[in-house]
């Protein structure tokens, strides 16, 4: 396996894990690569650092200094969404408006109208206090949060 830093046409930079250069050029030439930040597929390898192989003490020593020290979990803090789960949301959030309706602050009532049989059975989306999003999976109503990112269309 040979493990390149790529970056697309925005400038992003990210991993990628090939074969051999050979199926990095081909699946590249494809258009098969995909940035997770932005979903474009011109895509390209970023100069990277060559890795010197040091003794196995010097190289322990070298990603002990290099990690993050651990964090209690109970001392994690809220921080911004890292770009690559930022850009799955986004697209999340592209695919639930093509695929289903907007309901609005109605949503609560509209997915009890549907569970009872009284509506259309359908996609919908729209916004729930948690309160309400509460009573509605205790009646058996599956229902789901995400966070609602702004899109990127522009």
């Amino acid at each position: 396996m040979i493990h390149y830093t790529l970056r697309c046409e925005a400038g992003h930079e990210f991993d990628g894990w090939f074969k051999d250069s050979t199926t990095f050029e081909t699946m590249a030439a494809r258009g098969l690569i995909e940035c997770p930040f932005c979903g474009s597929t011109q895509v390209s390898r970023a100069l990277m650092t060559p890795a010197i192989a040091g003794g196995r003490g010097e190289e322990a020593a070298a990603r002990a200094a290099a990690a993050p020290p651990p964090v209690a979990p109970e001392k994690a803090v809220a921080g911004p969404i890292p770009p690559a789960l930022y850009a799955a949301l986004a697209r999340l959030r592209a695919e639930i408006e093509r695929r289903c309706e907007y309901v609005g602050p109605a949503f609560a009532e509209e997915a009890r109208r549907i569970h009872e049989g009284e509506a259309e059975q359908r996609g919908i989306y729209g916004e729930a206090t948690p309160e309400e999003a509460e009573a509605l999976r205790e009646d058996g109503i599956e229902v789901q949060s995400i966070p609602w990112v702004p899109r990127t269309d522009g």
